[in-house]
């Protein structure tokens, strides 16, 4: 009985580790190149790709695994800043195809802007993710790779900027 429960406790330990082992951690995500050219963030069970152009934003829903997971029925929203003053802007994201959504506004993106996204995706909980998707880290112009938790984004935000 003693060795049935040692090795029930063992099991579990190495489940869990796999688990561990296949979740993304954000040092992860600064290694990867990015699909779309965008800003790679790890939301829950997400990556999430932003890729921000003046007046439009595209986000790619994946999987820890890189698969597509659809956003058909999901709904998002993003809340823009330009700098820390500027104008603050919240536009709808939607489903368009497959693992993409998109959302159009009057706004322009600059090394400053910040970019906070709400995600609900059916089968799933709500997921956020905070990107600068601009910001330069010092290396030839690749961006950073650093979740941040809603709460402290402006402090990360103030950390990891150069």
């Amino acid at each position: 009985m003693r060795r049935l429960v040692v090795a029930s406790i063992l099991l579990s330990m190495m489940l869990m580790m796999s688990h561990f082992a296949l979740a993304h951690t954000e040092g992860h995500l600064a290694t990867l190149t990015p699909p779309h050219g965008g800003q790679l963030r790890a939301s829950g069970p997400f990556h999430l790709e932003l890729v921000a152009k003046n007046g439009e934003l595209t986000l790619y829903v994946t999987d820890h695994g890189d698969s597509p997971i659809p956003t058909s029925g999901g709904q998002g929203k993003a809340n823009i800043q330009a700098g820390k003053e500027g104008k603050k802007q919240s536009v709808v994201l939607e489903p368009v195809y497959a693992n993409i959504m998109k959302a159009k506004g009057d706004f322009q993106i600059t090394p400053e802007t910040t970019v906070a996204v709400f995600l609900a995706i059916p089968g799933y909980e709500t997921q956020g993710a905070h990107f600068m998707p601009l910001a330069s880290n010092g290396e030839g112009g690749e961006h950073h790779h650093h979740h941040h938790d809603h709460d402290a984004a402006e402090e990360e935000s103030n950390k990891h900027t150069h």
